[in-house]
């Protein structure tokens, strides 16, 4: 039998995150073979390159496009010049990946998903809570849940995540170089918002979009913020079919360790959803189920034992898959657009402004 052609995958950008989150994680994916890097800081990107083992190192990703012939782009770059820089790498017709959240304002989003379309490709974005073993199967027991209402209906989710340690020493294999810190030109910020309003909703998306799409995932269905507690400590909302949501966002703080937590409710029982830090490696989530459905039946609770597998990796995977048609698109360009529309929204909210 013929061995499986790989998916080629070209990298934009080889800093901490693209090391750390994604670069990493690719080389061990047996599917696909990373054959080239772009990377404008050149003594990095040499020695990264030699790090992994990729062969081919390009100063700009617009060489690297011209010279390449590949199935897919990994783009970890700062979110707020996605505007301008997805639509460039998109015009080479394959799928993209990118950190989230999609970009750094609504109008800059919007651009990014009419360029998607332009390009008859697609894009995901980098939400990879997603794609924790443990979020995916909390995910598939609540649609199970839900069709066979042996706990009764959904009633409420609630999301906590305070500030912590999310690298876990994730960057301690990262390779570094002598190059100056090079100057890039940014995407316009919203216009709708004045710059103080605009640094906190900066500040809002970069830190917390990862649970306002998790929310979203989970229900698996739109839901609206309705409430914003003046101290920043809390958003509350519905969801399209009546769901209560909660975010809890740095009640405290941790300084050696992550705590987050989703908590899943039903009539007669819930799931509980912990979550390790994002740079965490070869360590899942962890699962509690507890169900009580009632007359006389015995309430038991559940720990079911997850894979060693991160989240970052199967991350990565899941794209690959995607690529190959294989298995689909965690999220797209179109999805992430709803995160920053409620960002904003909860900014407005908030902050009145």
């Amino acid at each position: 039998m013929a061995e499986a052609k790989k998916v080629r995958i070209g990298f934009v950008g080889v800093g901490g995150m693209g090391q750390a989150a994604h670069l990493r994680n690719y080389v061990m994916v047996p599917e696909c073979e990373v054959v080239a890097i772009a990377e404008v800081k050149q003594d990095l990107g040499r020695n990264v390159a030699a790090r992994w083992g990729v062969k081919k190192i390009y100063a700009s990703h617009a060489e690297m496009l011209a010279r390449e012939k590949l199935d897919g782009i990994v783009a970890s770059q700062p979110f707020t010049r996605h505007g301008t820089l997805v639509p460039e790498l998109l015009k080479a017709g394959v799928p993209v990946f990118t950190e989230k959240p999609l970009a750094g304002s609504i109008e800059m989003g919007a651009k990014i998903v009419k360029a998607v379309q332009a390009a008859k490709t697609w894009m995901m974005i980098g939400y990879h809570k997603r794609s924790d073993p443990a979020t995916m199967l909390v995910k598939a027991e609540i649609e199970r849940l839900k069709k066979t209402r042996e706990l009764g209906k959904l009633n409420y989710i609630r999301i906590l995540m305070p500030a912590g340690d999310w690298q876990a020493n994730g960057f301690n294999q990262n390779v570094s170089g002598h190059d100056p810190n090079p100057t890039f030109t940014g995407d316009p910020p919203a216009s709708d918002m004045d710059k103080a309003t605009n640094d906190i909703y900066i500040g809002f998306v970069n830190y917390y979009i990862h649970q306002v799409n998790l929310m979203r995932y989970l229900l698996g269905e739109s839901w609206a913020v309705n409430y914003a507690a003046k101290s920043g400590l809390l958003l509350a909302g519905e969801s399209a079919g009546g769901v209560t949501c909660s975010i809890e966002m740095s009640p405290y703080a941790t300084t050696i360790d992550w705590q987050e937590h989703a908590f899943v409710c039903f009539e007669h029982g819930f799931l509980k959803l912990e979550l390790p830090a994002p740079l965490a490696f070869t360590r899942p989530g962890r699962v509690e189920m507890f169900r009580d459905p009632g007359d006389g039946a015995q309430p038991k609770t559940e720990i079911p034992q997850l894979p060693w597998v991160h989240a970052m990796w199967q991350q990565a995977r899941n794209f690959v898959a995607a690529i190959q048609g294989k298995g689909p698109i965690i999220c797209t360009a179109e999805d992430a657009l709803e995160d920053i529309k409620l960002a904003r929204e909860y900014i407005r909210i908030w902050k009145g402004k």
